[in-house]
């Protein structure tokens, strides 16, 4: 599968932005997908994690409550619904496919090529 994330920008703190990661060459349905970051600097950090049919959504702790991982298979589309973002938000965000909702990003296989977000205080 190839993954193909879109939607980053620059957003100011306490606004919204949402990530969407679009499909090409199988199915997304076939796949549990996820979100991670990755600030400069720093350790790529899971973000969100949704199974396969969109019933089981796991998040990390630091955006637990701000940020919500949807999928519509019927579009071959992940989102991630960014609300509330804060400046150590700011990364660049990567959408990933597996065959389970891991919170390891080494367990993902497929990858998207990432979309920066910047989030202004």
């Amino acid at each position: 599968v190839q993954l193909q994330a879109s939607g980053g920008g620059l957003v100011q703190s306490g606004g919204s932005l949402r990530l969407s990661c679009a499909a090409s060459r199988n199915t997304i349905s076939n796949y549990a997908m996820g979100w991670f970051r990755q600030a400069p600097g720093k350790e790529r950090e899971f973000v969100a994690a949704i199974s396969r049919m969109g019933i089981d959504t796991y998040y990390g702790n630091s955006v637990k409550g701000r940020f919500a991982i949807s999928r519509d298979n019927a579009k071959n589309t992940v989102y991630l619904q960014m609300n509330s973002p804060k400046p150590e938000d700011t990364a660049i965000y990567y959408c990933a496919a597996s065959n389970w909702y891991y919170r390891d990003y080494e367990q993902y296989e497929y990858w998207g090529q990432g979309t920066q977000v910047t989030v202004s205080s």
